[in-house]
């Protein structure tokens, strides 16, 4: 692994004071009783989660702080989050180190179209992002459609969950087969997958070659665990189509991604484009 490489992050939050207040959305859904005691609903799937921060801790600072430590020039974060300012701040303050992204809900109709247009404006959104499971809508549903046009009109990707989900939610919604319909009726919408696609990766592999503009990224997990089938799709044919993420400070700490990714067996000539050029790319950076 290069080490002079400047990182693009395509997933990061800001470390929080009460990570409960961040998983709100998700507790009407959250049926079974050990997941009302986890700090963050994924929690039985990850060790050493990073700690939250004392009250008197600036959360940008913090994380700017982990960004100069291990290398990462760039990252995009979510500048739409309903429960703190702080990523807003993040990406008007220090323009030339977060990349707003907007996450979005598309049970919330014309009005969510109207709220990405807004936020658009104001911070010349790079991406937008969505939880299927969580917001209880499959990928291919209608009420996607209009979210996907509005991807395509303002030229920037989609980030979508896809695979078995974290918390203890109905997978259906992101079920890898259901890109196929949506990149055959928007081949200009740009797709990256997110979360690991598992168990369907071999799947997801399948369709980034049927696919020109259907990607991947490692959001989500520790280096030790990216799945093989995806390792072997950047080596060869996918060099262009996957990309760094990491998942600080929701389950991962820099340090553990830091000390393992080394040891993912990418080629050479990969690193430059998993680290840092597709991701320039796909989000219009260069």
């Amino acid at each position: 692994m290069p080490k002079n490489i400047e990182i693009i992050d395509t997933m990061i939050g800001l470390p929080s004071h009460d990570r409960r207040e961040i998983y709100k959305f998700l507790a009407a859904d959250l049926r079974d009783e050990e997941s009302g005691t986890f700090t963050m609903p994924a929690q039985y799937m990850f060790k050493d989660i990073p700690a939250e921060i004392d009250a008197d801790a600036d959360p940008v600072a913090v994380t700017l702080y982990n960004m100069d430590r291990f290398g990462v020039a760039r990252a995009m974060i979510n500048v739409g989050n309903p429960t703190r300012d702080d990523p807003a701040r993040a990406a008007r303050t220090f323009p030339d180190r977060f990349l707003p992204c907007l996450d979005i809900d598309p049970r919330n109709g014309v009005e969510e179209i109207r709220r990405i247009r807004r936020y658009h404006d104001e911070f010349g959104l790079v991406a937008l992002t969505t939880f299927p499971a969580g917001c209880r809508t499959s990928i291919n549903a209608a009420p996607y459609y209009p979210i996907y046009a509005t991807c395509v009109e303002l030229d920037i990707p989609i980030f979508v969950n896809v695979g078995v989900p974290g918390p203890r939610i109905p997978l259906e919604p992101q079920k890898v087969e259901h890109l196929d319909e949506v990149c055959w009726f928007f081949p200009e919408l740009k797709v990256v997958m997110r979360h690991g696609a598992e168990p369907w990766e071999e799947l997801a592999v399948k369709l980034m070659l049927k696919w020109p503009n259907l990607y991947y990224s490692t959001s989500a997990f520790a280096p030790r665990y990216y799945p093989r089938a995806i390792i072997d799709y950047a080596n060869t044919r996918g060099a262009d189509k996957v990309i760094y993420a990491g998942y600080f400070p929701a389950g991962l700490t820099y340090e553990r991604i830091m000390s393992e990714l080394p040891d993912v067996p990418l080629k050479d000539e990969v690193w430059p484009k998993f680290l840092r050029d597709n991701a320039a790319r796909v989000l219009g950076l260069d």
